[in-house]
């Protein structure tokens, strides 16, 4: 049975450019400048359009196969913000 990130030929299941993103998020500090503008110089898209791809990337068993650290952490700040967002509408105090 092939390992969920990987094709049957051993190659990644994901494509190039969800990879290039993983690697990205994993060391963005590394770059110069804002994160939005080294998202622009590196893909060429939006970061609006950076976070959606991403937050659709971090739902994929693929992803987690991949890069398991950096999805799982993007996995938990996604968690915690949600949970802030639904306190502060409910007017609780985390």
């Amino acid at each position: 049975m092939p390992n969920i990130g990987r094709t049957e030929d051993g190659q990644s299941a994901l494509a190039e450019r969800d990879q290039r993103i993983l690697a990205f998020e994993r060391q963005w500090w590394k770059f110069e400048g804002s994160k939005e503008q080294a998202i622009r110089d590196e893909f060429g898209f939006s970061a609006t359009r950076y976070y959606q791809l991403l937050n659709g990337l971090v739902d994929r068993p693929e992803a987690l196969a991949f890069d398991p650290m950096t999805v799982k952490r993007l996995r938990r700040v996604r968690a915690d913000r949600q949970r802030q967002r639904n306190a502060r509408r409910l007017g609780i105090r985390l």
